[in-house]
């Protein structure tokens, strides 16, 4: 067995799974091995009912106590029993499983493993794992099992049991890092530490090995990223951006006055738009700091100057809505360009159509999706493309333009704060501006951290805010790490919120399994007010703007890394009403209320994301990945950022020494490397 061998090859998958490694992006067993784990489940002693904590995996032992009931209806059948032992009694409750009934009503001692969640009546735990008998749990106990990233159809055992088997082709042979580097920070042999970041006997050993793999994948994707750059001639501007005074009259028209901080920015756009290469430039700005009228000024100059710009949005209901927007300035401030729309869920004729307003130049300024890039799309002279983070906008996008026959200016946008020394890394491809100052008619978020205790006169200020014709968020985390109950959870909880707060408030649900159409309906709708209330997970972390919204509440507010809370307060505070943030927690460590105390003091992006880097460490590897600004596997920019320096200075050196990693002990690095860019190449033509 090799490892550039198809997963097919594996023992026991068959086509129909292979299909659905597929899926995750596992096609040779090469992939399999680099699929790691994104938590593991540690199984501890059990503990006594009366000592298990709120808002954690709590494993318990006792009996059944009473009758075991089945209640709700079809779609959602609720069993229910009470678990008693020397110290206490609590509810338990399985969703779909009303055959438990009688699997656990034969008597006995049984073992549960489930998160504890408090409710109206007490703490229940929310379907547990039951180990019944309970001599069945020996066998995990002090164990550290892994968790892997799932699709539909297919479940963590069979991804361990493909894992064990693809583990067997592992050998140093395919260890990609140079001898003297692994030497010098130390590493584990490549053998030993990808078996450890799969299978570890305890965090120790998984620490260790995750060290290993974070500075390996650092280090590749900043190489990759200086090869291609090193590669790609910085292309001479061809566009004649003379300035227009349509834009000055703009601004003094505009009932706000630019920032300085504003206006530094925008004449650092001008003049690379002016200058003598192609603009890349990363824009960076904090929740709110005024990025989208940057981004307008630069679309005008393009257009004025009888070019076409284009502003590529994360989600089709954010592109509509600074559609609207454009297209309200625009009219409303006498300009002579016209917009359009161009998402995915357009008909083929109203497709075609914009596709004929787009070649002949009869509109200047195109908002869409990914479908800009697609590639009926021929742009009559396209001058300028906005992007934001969440489409990073790199080498393959650039090249499907460059097909095009334009090689357009770059303007990315980044809510995201990355303290400065990161982003030069990070985005080491772009010139970097930041806004870092607010505008002066922003009322700052008055924030609040508070425990569960507190819920209920969360409430009531919510009804209060409601009937002053306010809306509201309510963001619920994952309970458990699958799709199907994360939807079950929110469901729950906004059914639970529902009947709170009455018939005359209308409560929704928002969650990751619903499709895309049903989500940016369902936005629309809360834009429209139809919504007062909307109960999500962190969908929502890149929607609509909701100037009306002035409340957001997050339960479970430890679960979340700083800069996503950050994040998901920003969805708040956009109009020109007082707004409030209300982080709700059911933890009890001082680390927590340290963690939590610095947004509860500070709406500053910047100062968080620094204070992020200072405070998170090894606790945080064993539960949710904090998300990240970029698809890595297993590192974090923020918790890994000493390596990730450390990463950057070595590619340094490395490249010095050896550009064009012909070395011998560099050859592992450039076949890797190589293949990578290739795959991302043939991604642009595909």
């Amino acid at each position: 067995m090799k490892s550039r061998s198809s997963i097919g090859s594996l023992k026991g998958i068959g086509e129909k799974t292979e299909n659905l490694f597929h899926r995750l992006g596992v096609y040779k067993i090469e992939d399999l091995i680099r699929y790691y784990p994104r938590g593991f489940e540690i199984y501890e002693d059990p503990v006594p009912i009366s000592e298990v904590e709120e808002g954690r995996i709590n494993t318990i032992a006792g009996s059944v106590f009473g009758r075991i009931s089945v209640s709700g209806n079809r779609s959602l059948q609720v069993t229910t029993l009470h678990l008693k032992d020397l110290t206490g009694t609590i509810r338990v409750l399985w969703f779909r499983m009303p055959f438990l009934r009688n699997t656990l009503g034969k008597g006995g001692m049984l073992i549960l493993r489930g998160r504890v969640v408090k409710r109206r009546e007490g703490l229940v735990m929310e379907h547990p794992e039951i180990y019944y008998p309970a001599s069945k749990y020996e066998e995990k106990r002090h164990s550290m099992q892994p968790v892997y990233p799932l699709t539909a159809g297919l479940t963590n055992n069979a991804v361990i049991k493909a894992v064990r088997q693809a583990l067997e082709a592992v050998d140093e042979s395919q260890d990609i890092l140079p001898p003297s580097l692994s030497a010098v920070h130390r590493f584990l042999p490549y053998s030993d530490a990808v078996r450890k970041m799969h299978f570890p006997e305890n965090k120790e050993e998984f620490i260790q090995a995750r060290e290993r793999f974070v500075y390996e994948e650092f280090l590749i994707f900043i190489l990759s990223l200086r090869r291609m750059k090193e590669n790609e001639n910085r292309a001479e501007n061809r566009f004649a951006l003379e300035d227009r005074p349509e834009i000055e009259q703009f601004l003094k028209e505009l009932p706000y006055d630019l920032t300085d901080a504003q206006k530094k920015v925008w004449k650092e756009i001008q003049n690379d738009m002016q200058g003598s290469h192609v603009m890349s430039r990363l824009v960076q700005g904090d929740v709110g700091s005024g990025k989208t009228i940057i981004a307008f000024l630069g679309l005008l100059l393009a257009g004025l100057n009888g070019y076409q710009g284009a502003l590529m949005a994360p989600t089709e209901v954010l592109a509509r809505q600074h559609y609207e927007n454009i297209s309200g300035m625009l009219e409303h401030y006498h300009i002579p360009l016209r917009a359009e729309l161009l998402t995915g869920s357009m008909t083929a004729k109203q497709k075609r159509e914009a596709y004929e307003r787009i070649s002949s130049g009869d509109v200047s300024i195109i908002i869409g999706t990914h479908a800009l890039i697609q590639d009926k799309v021929s742009y009559h002279d396209l001058a300028l493309v906005v992007t934001d983070e969440q489409h990073r906008f790199g080498v393959k996008q650039r090249e499907a333009l460059a097909g095009k026959g334009c090689m357009p200016h770059i303007l990315v946008m980044s809510a995201t704060p990355i303290p400065r020394t990161l982003a030069i890394i990070l985005y080491g491809d772009l010139d970097i501006s930041v806004i870092d100052e607010m505008p002066k008619n922003r009322l700052p978020i008055k924030n609040c951290v508070v425990d569960t205790g507190y819920r209920e006169t969360a409430y009531r200020f919510m009804k209060k805010q409601v009937a002053e014709g306010r809306q509201c968020y309510v963001i619920c985390p994952m309970v458990e790490e699958s799709e199907s109950l994360e939807a079950e959870n929110v469901q729950d909880y906004s059914r639970m919120l529902a009947d709170e707060m009455g018939n005359d408030i209308c409560v929704a649900c928002l969650h990751g399994k619903m499709k895309q159409q049903e989500k940016d309906e369902i936005m629309e709708a809360f834009g429209r007010n139809e919504i007062q209330i909307l109960v999500s997970t962190t969908v929502i972390e890149v929607g609509i703007d909701v100037p009306n919204a002035t409340v957001i509440m997050i339960e479970n507010a430890e679960r979340f890394g700083l800069a996503q809370l950050h994040q998901l307060r920003g969805r708040v505070g956009r109009g020109k009403h007082q707004s409030y943030c209300i982080f709700m927690t059911s933890s009890k460590s001082d680390e927590t209320k340290e963690r939590l105390d610095i947004l509860n003091h500070s709406n500053d992006g910047f100062f968080i994301a620094s204070e992020d880097l200072k405070l998170r460490g090894p606790g945080d590897l064993f539960g949710i990945r904090q998300s990240g600004i970029l698809d890595f596997k297993v590192a974090d920019v923020f918790q890994d950022a000493k390596a990730l320096q450390s990463a950057s200075e070595d590619a340094g050196k490395i490249l010095a020494e050896d550009p064009e990693l012909t070395a011998p002990e560099n050859t592992g690095l450039r076949r890797y490397i190589d293949r990578k860019i290739s795959e991302i190449m043939l991604e642009t033509t595909l």
